[in-house]
């Protein structure tokens, strides 16, 4: 062990994902969470590309492939359900719209948790009140009065991350909304669906509706989204959020009023603006940011959940390699992700221009293909992973 003493804030994906890393490497660490435990569904996340090596080293590729919802393909379809467009698992060497690791957002959260309990302190329902740095340290508050000091701390909180406001500014300061508010939530499988997801978009309006699988025959999980020039209701008000979605979308066609007719008994609503975080820096002294707290990329990407795995891999091996000197280790971190996030969140302001509602101005450009499809490589690959050679490493699982 190095000695050096981490605390995490946030037990999604980023959070236990850095977490594994930085036991790797020798460091004793913390992870505290505001929620009373995991929680659980959640939208779909995917591994596309770079991401899967990341997996791979950490040594849960076999488990992550065994928890993914199985998904065959996506069904794109009209008012009346007639398939318009067909996307298959296969496309892209499982790199493509619907990828082959597939899985959702609170079972690859188990499964991090469960890989790294055994090695890493985890404090549910409590969290950083207070904190304050000095050239050697940092001393933290939990709102449950425990105080700590350690030598780094790691912000994987989420796009309405509460230490990135502590330490670097207001959310305003940061968070773009990008123009468009998405829900989930669970609904009884009365719709049909086995393995293939679809999705309706009504173009006139800029909304939509979708159902796709989640493993269990007898759910699954309906996404809707519709346009928003601005969005002020609080992310923990669900009521108001349930309203706000009832009136957004009354009226639209295809499965809607169906899927409607189960917001009041879903166990696991959730809906958000679809939104970025752009920050000139990730990182201030000994604290620092990751996943969505540092860049989101919105779920207009695909790549939210790629950018915390590989970030988490990066950021802790970096921190290793520079003896955990935060300066010089954040800044490695940065220079290495940078391009990897610019390139994420271009393609996710992209598809969010998709979804706005057509002026009178006629058609939208036809795309430049090639640099198209240089800017997607540059997205789901990244630049060529760091190996760490060196670097201390206590194998494949965090215990």
């Amino acid at each position: 062990m190095s000695g050096v003493r981490v605390l995490v804030a946030g037990a999604s994906i980023a959070g236990p994902a850095v977490a594994h890393w930085l036991r790797r490497r020798g460091a004793e660490v913390t992870v505290v969470e505001r929620a009373p435990g995991l929680r659980p569904g959640g939208q779909a996340v995917d591994a596309r590309g770079v991401t899967k090596e990341v997996v791979r080293r950490m040594g849960l590729d076999a488990t992550v492939r065994a928890a993914c919802t199985d998904t065959a393909g996506a069904y794109t379809v009209d008012a009346d359900g007639t398939v318009l467009e067909t996307y298959s698992v296969e496309d892209d060497g499982g790199d493509g719209f619907i990828a082959d690791i597939e899985i959702l957002r609170g079972d690859l959260s188990r499964v991090l948790y469960e890989d790294t309990r055994d090695g890493v302190e985890y404090v549910f329902g409590d969290r950083i009140a207070e904190i304050s740095q000095d050239a050697d340290g940092v001393d933290v508050v939990f709102a449950g009065g425990d105080r700590r000091r350690v030598d780094l701390v790691i912000g994987a909180d989420g796009l309405h991350s509460a230490l990135r406001a502590m330490v670097f500014g207001p959310r305003e300061r940061f968070v773009r909304h990008l123009g468009h508010v998405l829900a989930f939530y669970s609904v009884p499988n009365e719709f049909g669906i086995d393995r293939w997801l679809v999705d309706y978009q009504d173009k006139e309006s800029g909304r939509s509706a979708g159902l796709r699988p989640v493993g269990d025959p007898a759910s699954v999980m309906a996404m809707m989204s519709f346009p928003a020039a601005d969005f002020d209701v609080d992310h923990r008000d669900v009521e108001a959020q349930k309203r706000l979605l009832r009136d957004r979308m009354a009226g639209l066609g295809w499965s809607t009023p169906q899927i409607l007719a189960h917001l009041d008994d879903s166990p696991d609503f959730y809906l958000d603006q679809i939104a970025q975080v752009v920050m000139d820096s990730w990182s201030s002294g000994r604290v620092g940011l990751l996943g969505d707290a540092a860049f989101s990329s919105s779920p207009m990407s695909g790549q939210g959940t790629g950018l915390a795995l590989v970030g988490a891999y990066v950021l802790a091996g970096e921190l290793a390699a520079a003896g955990w000197d935060p300066k010089v280790g954040f800044a490695a971190y940065e220079a290495w992700m940078r391009p990897f996030v610019e390139a994420n969140q271009e393609i996710g302001r992209m598809h969010a221009a998709t979804r706005d509602v057509a002026d009178a101005g006629g058609p939208a450009p036809e795309p430049d293909m090639e640099a198209l499809m240089e800017l997607v490589d540059r997205a789901v690959n990244g630049p060529a992973l760091p190996d760490y050679a060196g670097v201390p490493d206590s194998g494949s699982r965090a215990g």
